[in-house]
């Protein structure tokens, strides 16, 4: 009978990134209903779903006194890990005993909460962990309860990495480029000699599951990465054996795949078609082509005829059955609540809608073990027949495959599909025998065979009774799941540390970038660890300082070896001795450590945008060193640093201060700015380039493909003016020489800008036509016209060649550009362009007034030859740089940097100088007013005027020249309602209208 897909959508709290942040919670869950509201359109109905399960995770807990304690729930809305197990794995445990497939994947964007729920943490244990726990907890209760049947349970645990199927219990799968995926006839999709390993109880498969996680590829790479980039799939197969009444021996088999999707990714436009990181593309172009399985089962649920692309990733080849075929199949989605991952989220939710819609047939998994074996040796037969007798004949490529081939390779086409047909049964025969000779074999065979290849498995016990008592040192990872997956027990005596290249293999072995042969000693002696490194070369720091001579170690050190082998060092007696002083440890501490000690204030009390700086930061430093340690061992003369810049030093009126990272060029002295986007997919191909140079391949690459490299044409900016407007606000011209400052603050020569009012034909206005406003308010529903100059540069670095500048102004969409000049001593750019506002709005006025104009001066940069790195190889001028400067690491630089020469351009002096002009201008014009004033005064008594009309005054008052003025004032001895000194008082003859006059004392 078709069952439709469980579907169960979780929500989780906010991450540190999104409090940062000031995130808004955009889901409401209420029942099986879950509810998403759209942070731009707030006036909008939300969208509703309705799933199996809607579980709030976001809050209504109580924090444990732990880091690993339970989370309890502390009102009834609130879902803990008990009870996602109870609704979700609870079925996933039955179906297992009833023979079914099951299958439960996670899915949902990076960070969203997926590994918690399916492995959890500490006390929270998640579904996978407390399914395996239980399992063999009923088969303990069904054998205590006299039940005659053999119960077996394998376990396998898989990765997809780039479309590469690894056996994370088999090593050896990586360097053999992976594993095969076959397709039978019945068993369908299957991954080719994967390793079933037989297990007795919840302790052995949690360290198979332990073995694994240590060999997933983050932990594996020759990059020691830091990120999980794959899909894990972890399986396990449980048998019932039992005689029927027939005396026939029966095999009742379920296979449970536990799937951790790697999480989906938006990727920033990069502008350039392939210019992502390759391992997000992967993961994104797998998570698409299951979403478009997902959707055609939707529609052929529905009665429609559509082809389901199972065959479009391994991804959708290994979850065939469980989505298509013979499983009964849960999917959980992760939920991240915050506003600022809204699009993400509702992508999420409607992959989750779809995926409801879908329908599978489950059926028992039972059969005669003997008929089973009688089918595959017939099988066998038959396949080895047809090798034989070379009757293969491959499916002839279709027209579509086969447009644009020569006859020749049409022929080259079909034999290699015969390759690959005879191929596949050839796999198809070897997997039949050893399944039969697996299946022949007694339980405790398979035990055997299963301990003797784990004979490591008494070293890892044994390792973690001495991590109780005896000093160690256990790695640090961003993935908390692989943080202290490596551990180095330090029992009295010395411990060499270095690459496995050593002649004399060293007792301690990382691998890896800027790892020495002889990289470091470390002396267990008398109760306490000395450390001290032994190469000249070798990077080597102690809770962020680098160390250059013997110190000795505390509990809890943090030690980084290289560029990117960080671990802690643990003392079990001295914390014994003192439990209070020491605290917990983590990844982010230990980066964020190593970031004080470069500059950086890495303070907690701060605002959500320098929160989020800080966050970048601590990601963005690990891979500066690690770009740095790609240049060193490839000799690339290039060195990274980290820059912190602001948005007016990039070119921005507006933005947040962000990341980015310098190339300088240690040879030609050439300097590049990149975006951190970049940045990170640039270092994904130095990646490349190392693994191809470590494997020892060809790993050059052309220099227009060089992630190292910036074509000698490529312009970049020199620095900015920033031109403020308030003086147009007040209808007053700005002639001015204002200094061009770099990202880092520092002058690099002069522009020439002015900014003077027109009339609406575009002919300058000059001070004696007198525009002057006293209120920028006065110009709303006026036209306001002026022209932009930019004249001249001068004093730029002799560096630079082919100076232009551009500029957008107000809302305009598109930049405006001066021409280009070839010399940077004294160029003269001529550029003049008119604005014309014919009705100026509030939100002009309101630029004019507060906002500015920030002008980009770019160039390109002369190659130099440096004579004092001409010898030298890179790690050799790095180390040079590093003791000048007499810092702890030198790939590291901020906006204090030093630059070529030149002070520092202070960002408050020109602001002033130009409310300096304004103040001035309004002086000036009170000035002319009182003087107006005292004239206005004289003249009426010298005609014997004691008192002056109202509208004389006011039109004198807002008269903008002296001129106007003179003709307001030469009205007064004419003006008859003004009252002289023989009227007695000056009032108005009788029968005669007053006029509108005041006096003035």
């Amino acid at each position: 009978m078709a069952e439709s897909v469980k579907v169960a959508v979780r929500c989780r709290p906010f991450n540190s990134r999104e409090k940062a942040r000031n995130a808004k919670l955009i889901i409401d869950m209420n029942g099986n209903t879950t509810t998403i509201s759209d942070p731009e359109a707030p006036n909008e109905e939300p969208r509703k779903f309705n799933f199996d399960y809607s579980y709030w995770s976001h809050d209504g807990y109580t924090v444990p006194a732990t880091d690993d304690g339970y989370l309890e729930a502390s009102n009834k809305k609130y879902c803990d890990q008990k009870r996602v197990f109870e609704d979700l794995g609870r079925g996933v445990l039955a179906n297992a005993w009833q023979g079914y497939n099951s299958c439960l994947f996670a899915y949902g964007q990076t960070g969203s909460g997926k590994s918690y729920s399916m492995v959890g943490y500490g006390e929270n244990k998640g579904i996978v962990p407390i399914f395996c726990d239980k399992i063999f907890q009923e088969i303990d209760q069904k054998k205590s309860e006299g039940t005659k049947a053999e119960y077996e349970v394998s376990y396998s645990m898989l990765e997809i990495y780039n479309e590469q199927v690894r056996d994370l219990l088999n090593p050896a799968s990586k360097k053999k480029g992976g594993l095969k995926i076959r397709e039978h006839p019945k068993k369908g999709f299957y991954v080719e000699s994967l390793r079933q390993t037989p297990v007795q109880s919840y302790v052995e498969i949690q360290a198979r599951m332990d073995e694994g996680v240590r060999n997933r590829t983050v932990a594996a790479t020759q990059m020691n990465a830091t990120s999980s980039r794959a899909h894990t799939i972890m399986s396990i197969i449980f048998t019932q054996k039992s005689v029927n009444d027939a005396g026939q021996e029966m095999a009742k088999t379920s296979v449970a795949n536990l799937v951790d999707l790697a999480g989906s990714e938006r990727a920033e436009s990069t502008g350039a078609t392939g210019d992502r990181l390759k391992e997000g593309a992967a993961i994104n172009q797998s998570l698409s082509s299951l979403g478009n399985v997902i959707s055609a089962l939707a529609d052929k649920s529905k009665g429609k005829n559509v082809k389901v692309p199972f065959r479009d990733s391994a991804l959708t080849k290994l979850l065939k059955n469980a989505l298509g075929g013979n499983s009964k199949t849960i999917m959980v989605a992760a939920l991240s609540p915050a506003d600022i991952n809204y699009d993400e989220t509702l992508s999420t939710l409607r992959y989750a809608d779809r995926a409801k819609q879908i329908k599978t047939i489950a059926v028992v998994n039972e059969d005669p073990t003997e008929k089973l074996i009688r089918e595959l040796k017939e099988e066998n037969a038959r396949l080895m027949d047809a090798i034989k007798a070379g009757g293969i004949v491959a499916a002839a490529p279709s027209d579509q495959e086969t447009a644009g081939m020569t006859e020749e390779e049409i022929a080259e086409e079909k034999d290699r599909l015969k390759q690959e047909m005879e191929e596949e049964m050839a796999a198809r025969l070897s997997d039949n025998e050893k399944e039969m000779e697996e299946m022949k074999k007694t339980w405790e065979d398979k035990l055997r065979q299963a301990q003797a290849s784990n004979v490591g498995d008494d070293s890892e016990r044994a390792k973690k009774e001495a991590r109780k008592n005896t000093p160690h040192l256990f790695n640090l990872n961003i993935d908390p799941a692989l943080s202290g997956m490596i551990v180095h027990i330090l029992a009295p005596g010395t411990y060499n540390v270095g690459s496995d290249k050593a002649e004399n293999k060293p007792q301690i072995v990382l691998n890896g970038l800027s790892i020495q042969k002889e990289h470091a000693v470390i002396t267990n002696e008398g109760g306490k660890a000395f450390i001290e490194k032994v190469s000249p070369m070798a990077k080597l720091l102690v809770n962020g300082d680098p160390i250059t001579s013997k110190m000795e170690l505390d509990h809890n050190d943090r030690v980084m070896f290289g560029s990117n082998h960080l671990y802690v060092f643990k003392h079990p007696a001295l914390k014994k001795a003192d439990p209070k002083k020491y605290g917990v440890v983590t990844y982010e501490m230990a980066q964020q450590e190593i970031a004080e000690k470069n500059g950086f204030d890495m303070s907690s009390k701060k605002t959500g945008e320098d929160l989020l700086l800080q966050e970048e930061l601590v990601e963005m430093i690990p891979m500066v060193e690690e770009a740095n340690a790609i240049s060193e061992e490839l000799d690339r003369k290039v060195k990274f640093e980290i820059v912190v810049m602001s948005p007016k030093a990039r070119g921005l009126a507006h933005g947040r201060t962000e990341v980015c990272v310098k190339l300088r060029n240690l040879q030609n002295e050439l300097e590049y700015i990149w975006s951190r986007d970049k940045f990170v997919r640039r270092k994904y191909l130095m990646q490349e380039m190392y693994e191809n140079f470590a494997d020892g391949s060809d790993w050059q690459l052309p220099e227009e493909k060089d992630p190292f490299t910036e074509p000698l044409n490529t312009n970049i900016q020199i620095g900015v003016v920033n031109v403020y407007l308030q003086s147009m606000a007040y209808m007053i011209e700005t002639r001015e020489s204002l200094e061009i400052s770099d990202y880092r603050g520092k002058q690099q020569g002069l522009l020439d800008v002015e900014i003077i009012p027109c009339d609406d034909k575009g002919k300058e206005l000059t001070e004696a036509d007198d525009v002057f406003v006293d209120d920028p308010k006065d110009l709303i529903s006026r036209c306001v016209n002026f022209v932009i100059k930019i004249k001249t540069v001068t004093g730029v670095p002799n560096r630079f060649k082919d100076i232009y500048c551009n500029y957008k102004m107000y809302l305009e969409s598109e930049e405006n550009k001066t021409d280009c000049k070839d010399s940077a001593g004294m160029s003269d750019f001529a550029f003049r362009k008119f604005y014309n506002f014919q009705v100026a709005t509030s939100q002009l006025v309101d630029y004019l007034q507060n906002g500015m104009l920030t002008i980009s001066v770019w160039g390109r940069q002369e190659p130099k030859t440096s004579s004092r790195t001409k010898n030298l190889n890179t790690a050799q001028i790095m180390m040079s740089e590093t003791l000048a400067k007499g810092s702890s690491s030198a790939s590291v630089a901020t906006m204090e940097t030093s630059g070529e020469g030149g002070s520092a351009v202070d960002s408050n002096k020109v602001a002033h100088h130009f409310q300096l002009a304004i103040f001035k201008k309004k002086q000036e014009r009170m000035e002319m007013k009182m003087n107006q004033m005292k004239k206005m005064l004289e003249v009426a008594e010298r005609n014997g005027k004691e008192r002056i009309q109202t509208e004389v005054i006011k039109q004198l008052l807002i008269a903008s020249n002296n001129q106007i003025a003179d003709k307001i004032i030469a009205r007064i001895p004419k003006d008859q309602g003004g009252g002289t000194s023989s009227n007695g008082g000056g009032h108005a003859p009788k029968g005669e209208t007053s006029s509108s006059v005041c006096t003035i004392m």
